[in-house]
């Protein structure tokens, strides 16, 4: 099928994807704390230095959002500034929080609010954070304040954004705060996480019952890399049993399934999301290595010789994200793609990488599966955590010197796109000739 002429359904949200830390300025949570200690953000940056939404950058984004055609945006609300000290509740950054989600309604754009998108009030981490057991109910009356004060505004909630890469990355491989090295915590927060979701869930259609309410789930594609090997086969099956399917299956059959414990039932869990979020970005060759007993003797890499993004971001793989929406049909839950995007600072990639990934969305439509909304990683250039800077994923460029804007041919690429509601023939030719008209869809 030629990659042009691609019509999505009416009522489809065409959205970007943002989050408090990376766009906001922060000072007040564990990861604002963590940036200011040497050698912790690769390109020296922090994320005050950011979009500046707090100070009212936003009004200008969310016009050129509304411009671009936009008719959705996921954001998320940052714990620290609304409950900054435990048990009490700021209301003047709640007072800010509704001036933006109104200012996202006045321009015809529905807003999918984020709870938990991986920073943490101070005062949470002193009290063991994550870790603990009480993070369960105090997250549950987060969300309920969340509700309380943002419900006639918001129907579209996603609890938690990527569980696992949030565990992972900083309690299993210790690469972000608090930088720890533990199987045993990685699955702890692991589940505590998914706990936290549902004690959530439950609380939040208790106070809002038509609220759709799900997780923003992060999941790759783990391909063997010697197909033929059995155990590469095997490796890329543990990979993705760890990374993928325990943050997966939970919210849908409830049950905890081991290694998070010994298949314990829990019954908030059962059936606890309104739809499903995926994230997604690129896929993993998996191999067998004796020489890697702390990734339970596995190795994960890109596949050599593929089309590459940024130096250590992964492979281009449009067709993962057919295959894993596919993969979430029988779920029987509507999907929401919450994020997709590709680190390119020069912007020659991404156009390309639009056109191939919502041609794998289409085919995934044509064939079924109930997507009901794109999110793309991001609206600005922001704070990307680790990379500060260095890793460039929005469509509009932004200036830290100056803070001006300046949208991206990518940009103008996705408002054609979302105004027309389709893929358009000669959108190929116009954007990413370079790309040339062998696809892959």
């Amino acid at each position: 099928m030629p990659l042009g002429d691609r019509r999505f359904p009416p009522g489809f949200r065409w959205g970007t994807a943002t989050a408090a830390h990376q766009f906001e300025g922060q000072l007040t949570n564990d990861w604002s704390a963590w940036e200011q200690l040497p050698d912790k953000i690769r390109d020296g940056t922090n994320s005050s230095e950011s979009c500046a939404w707090w100070s009212g950058g936003y009004v200008g984004d969310f016009d050129l959002a509304q411009s671009l055609g936009q008719n959705a945006l996921r954001l998320s609300i940052e714990w620290s500034r609304i409950e900054p000290r435990e048990g009490q509740w700021n209301d003047v950054a709640i007072a800010q929080y509704r001036r933006m989600l109104g200012a996202l309604r006045e321009r015809g754009i529905e807003p999918m609010v984020t709870l938990f998108h991986f920073t943490s009030p101070r005062w949470l981490v002193e009290l063991g954070g994550w870790e603990s057991a009480d993070i369960v109910a105090r997250f549950a009356r987060f969300a309920a304040k969340a509700v309380e004060a943002f419900g006639d505004c918001v129907h579209l909630w996603c609890t938690i954004n990527e569980p696992n890469v949030y565990a992972a990355s900083s309690f299993l491989l210790g690469q972000w705060p608090p930088q720890k090295q533990s199987v045993r915590a990685f699955l702890r927060v692991t589940r505590n996480q998914l706990l936290a979701h549902a004690s959530a869930y439950r609380v939040m259609h208790d106070l809002q019952p038509k609220a759709q309410v799900g997780l923003a789930q992060h999941l790759r594609v783990f391909d063997p890399y010697r197909p033929e090997r059995m155990l590469d086969r095997w490796a890329a099956r543990l990979q993705d049993s760890l990374f993928n399917r325990l943050v997966l299956e939970a919210p849908a059959d409830g049950v905890l399934h081991f290694p998070l414990a010994l298949n314990r039932r829990v019954p908030d869990l059962l059936d606890s999301q309104d739809y499903v979020g995926l994230n997604y970005y690129s896929r993993d060759m998996a191999a067998f290595s004796a020489r890697n007993p702390r990734l339970l003797f596995t190795d994960r890499f890109p596949m050599p010789g593929a089309d590459y993004s940024m130096e250590g971001w992964g492979e281009i793989y449009p067709h993962g994200l057919y295959r894993l929406l596919k993969r979430l049909q029988p779920y029987g839950k509507p999907v929401y793609v919450t994020e997709c995007g590709v680190p390119d600072n020069d912007d020659s990639q991404r156009p390309r990488f639009l056109l191939t990934h919502l041609a794998a969305l289409h085919r995934a439509l044509l064939e079924g599966v109930p997507v009901r909304g794109f999110y793309f990683w991001s609206l600005v250039d922001n704070f990307e955590w680790a990379e500060g800077f260095g890793a460039r994923f929005g469509l509009i460029h932004l200036d830290l010197a100056t803070g001006q804007r300046t949208v991206k041919s990518s940009g103008h690429l996705y408002g054609e796109i979302c105004r027309a509601g389709a893929i358009a023939p000669g959108m190929l030719e116009r954007y990413a000739p370079a790309a040339g008209a062998d696809q892959p869809y």
